[in-house]
């Protein structure tokens, strides 16, 4: 646990997240942090023991301001589907936002860092909050199953968003994005049977 105070703690995770986003983990130096925070190389070790452990703290805070702003889209009085939709525009609005968590996402922490594969994987298990938070309001409104493994959907679900933002075709617009999550939430929900 850090010793230092909470308003140089955040100063030096705001700036260390600002560094990480623009030049990546290996050719970031603590010298650099602390340059930027505009503290001593001890201050930002109070913060910190590693570098790879203020790596993980600026992910983590991260992880959770991305979860909070996607979560203004959730609004229990509306139908759970839709919150789906919803929801996952906002994630992928805000992952083009945020390079580290984005590229948390897509694994590319793990292969930096392989022996941090199972603190990166908890953070991603903390970025399916909002997910099995509308699943569970859709169980609720009798919009999905009662049976529903609400975890392991929500993983699933996380997948599939990484994997459409992925392999999205780099021309399409967000008109373009927009109707192909509204299209594959249609095919998740209901099937190709018809109905």
């Amino acid at each position: 646990m850090s010793t230092l105070p909470l308003s140089k703690r955040e100063c030096v995770l705001v700036e260390a997240a600002k560094i990480f986003a623009r030049f990546g983990f290996k050719k970031t130096s603590i010298d650099d942090i602390a340059k930027e925070a505009g503290v001593g190389k001890g201050t930002v070790y109070l913060a910190a023991e590693s570098k790879e452990e203020l790596f993980y703290q600026v992910l983590h805070r991260e992880v959770r301001a991305w979860q909070a702003s996607c979560a203004r889209v959730i609004d229990p009085r509306v139908p759970a589907d839709e919150l789906l939709t919803r929801l996952y525009l906002e994630a992928q609005k805000n992952l083009m936002a945020n390079t580290l968590v984005r590229d948390l996402f897509r694994g590319e922490m793990v292969r930096m860092l392989p022996k941090w594969a199972g603190r990166f994987d908890e953070l991603r298990a903390l970025g399916r909050g909002n997910l099995m938070e509308v699943l569970r309001i859709g169980v609720r409104q009798g919009v999905f199953r009662e049976d529903l493994d609400v975890e392991t959907v929500a993983s699933v679900l996380q997948d599939m968003h990484l994997a459409g933002w992925i392999l999205r075709p780099e021309s399409s617009t967000d008109v373009e994005q927009q109707r192909r999550t509204v299209v594959g939430f249609d095919l998740i929900l209901h099937g190709l049977r018809p109905r």
